[in-house]
Order: structure tokens, then sequence, then C-alpha cells
């Protein structure tokens, strides 16, 4: 996303980014020309009393408000400063932390994000904005033709929506996943044969199925650092059964997919790196690699 805002957005100046890994951070203002096109922040507080549109994106609830407690605190305030949260978090956490940010005098955008790591490179996310109307009018520049392919705005509602509709949408993404994975295994054991099943998706389901279809067969996940990690995974699946359970849901798929991450977490750990070990489809059970 990054990368997108400072090839294609209209700035007065570099925008500052902070990473807890000033390697990562480094590594990135290399990549993109020099502190010409990007400046590195020594803190939290330095980028956002040095910034006016402030975006984060972290792994989950509590590294987000660890880091907007962290924002609040910067010496200068944040009054007018507008802050675009992008995480997949709770609504809950994200409504209480906008009323936080409102309270400083900013203003705040809920933005989750839809695409795989690939997609976010090429700025094709699908991009989801909840908060004031006139806070979203601040982030659209940002969105179409910049870091996304579409936006899906919802004006003058809750921020929290925005975190709703993206945790209800990962389940489609779990539980596509999940049936590609049986599919697969199921194919192979009856003799089908796995091309024959992607043969068939791309027919019939082309787009995220073939897609999914195609990382799978191809051995995509059979990475040393997997684009998505099993926690994450399993953040996301337990944030919807939860959501769903207070309202009298069972989200039985997504609670398929959740033991089945707990599965490939006991076999390849939290970020679900098997470096060194070959595995093919035909195991006794399907494991969701995702």
């Amino acid at each position: 996303m990054v990368k997108n805002i400072v090839a294609k957005a209209r700035l007065e100046a570099p925008p500052i980014v902070f990473n807890r890994s000033v390697q990562r951070s480094k590594e990135l203002q290399a990549s993109l020309g020099g502190p010409d096109k990007l400046c590195i922040a020594d803190s939290i507080e330095d980028a956002v009393s040095r910034s006016d549109v402030i975006f984060t994106s972290l792994a989950g609830d509590a590294s987000v408000a660890e880091v907007i407690d962290l924002a609040l605190g910067c010496p200068n305030g944040v009054k007018g400063k507008l802050f675009v949260e992008t995480s997949t978090i709770l609504p809950a956490t994200t409504n209480a932390l906008s009323e936080k940010v409102r309270s400083e005098g900013g203003e705040f955008v809920a933005a989750p994000v839809f695409g795989a790591p690939a997609m976010a490179d090429n700025g094709k996310l699908v991009v989801v904005l909840a908060g004031t109307s006139a806070a979203v009018d601040r982030v659209t520049p940002y969105c179409d033709g910049i870091i996304g392919r579409s936006t899906i705005e919802l004006r003058d509602r809750e921020p929290g929506m925005a975190t709703l509709l993206k945790v209800t949408g990962n389940t489609f993404v779990l539980s596509m996943v999940e049936t590609l994975a049986e599919g697969h295994v199921f194919a192979e054991k009856t003799g089908l044969g796995s091309e024959a099943l992607h043969k068939f998706l791309e027919a019939m389901l082309p787009g995220p199925f073939a897609a999914y279809s195609t990382r799978m067969m191809s051995g995509d996940y059979m990475r040393d650092q997997p684009l998505f990690s099993v926690d994450l995974a399993k953040k996301d699946a337990s944030h919807a059964v939860n959501l769903a359970e207070e309202v009298g849901v069972d989200l039985k798929m997504v609670k398929v997919v959740s033991a089945h991450l707990e599965e490939l977490r006991a076999e390849a750990g939290p970020t679900g790196d098997l470096p060194g070990q070959v595995y093919s489809l035909s195991w006794k059970r399907p494991l969701v690699l995702c």
C-alpha cells in the first residue's frame, strides 16, 4: 500500500513510515528511491507528529490499541489529524478506538482491505470505508486507482461496520480455501485427479476459486515465510465465530476451518512455515493452508 501511495498519490511531501523492524523500513525506502521518496520515523509519536493522515495496519486488536494510545500521546496532540485504520479487528474495538481519537480532536475512518499481498502490490485491493462522510472524503483520494480497484463506502455509519464486513467477508475466504482443500484431496483419493478438478474450477468458478486452486497445485503455499500466518487466520476465524454466537448464528463451516487451523498450528507452528519438508495433497486429511 505504501508503495502505491508513493507512486500514484498526489502528495505535498514524501510520506513517513514507521515499522517495528527498522531494517524493513530501510529496505522499503531503498526500493522506492531513497529518502526523497519515503521518510523513516524514529517512533510512532514522531511519525504522527509529522503527519496529517495516519494509516495503521497491524496484526490484531491489542496491537492496534497500543499503537493508537501511543499516537494519541504525541507532543502536539492529534487535533485535525485523520486516522485510517486498515487492520482486521473486532467492530467493538474499532468503535472504541474511534471514540478515543475523536475525543482528542482527531478524525477516524475504518478502512479494512480485502486482497492477497499480490493484490496489494498491484494496487488491486478492495477497500471498505466507514466513518463520517467528511472523514471518508479525506480517505477516498488514496483508494480507487491508488491502493485499490474498488471501494465500498459505508458513510455516516459506525466505523465498526467496516470491520464487521471485513470479518464477515473473511469467512467466505476461509470457507473457500477449506472447500478447495477438501475437493483436491477428494479428487486425488478417488482417482479423478486434481487437474480435472482444476479445469472444472476454471470453467465454472473462475476468479478466486481458480486462483487459489492454482496456488495449491503449484506449491505456492510451501514457503519458508508464508504470506499469512496460521495465528492470523485463527484470529479472523475466532472473531467471526464469536460475533456470530452473540447474535445466535452458528458458523459451522468456519468452526471446521478453525479446527483444521489448530491441526496446522500443531504441525507447522504459529506462522505455518514448513522449511525443508515436502507434502503432497494426498494426506489422510486435508489441512487448510491459507
